[in-house]
């Protein structure tokens, strides 16, 4: 894996676990049950904008192909 790529991973990946705990901690305080606090984990890391956290990473922008 290249360097970028590997960077790039590693912030989709934390992105997608911060958008699940929060969505998750969120939930609770909300008062739904685990399994509810667990669907809107998954559907907060479903529906993050990946253009929005690249976005905010310029390190790890990739150049669109000509």
């Amino acid at each position: 894996m290249s360097d970028l790529t590997d960077r790039l991973a590693r912030v989709v990946r934390e992105a997608c676990v911060r958008a699940a705990l929060d969505a998750y901690e969120q939930a609770g305080v909300s008062g739904l049950c685990v399994e509810g606090r667990w669907e809107l984990a998954v559907d907060a890391m479903r529906s993050l904008d990946l253009d929005a956290v690249i976005q905010e990473h310029p390190e790890v922008g990739m150049r669109e192909a000509p």
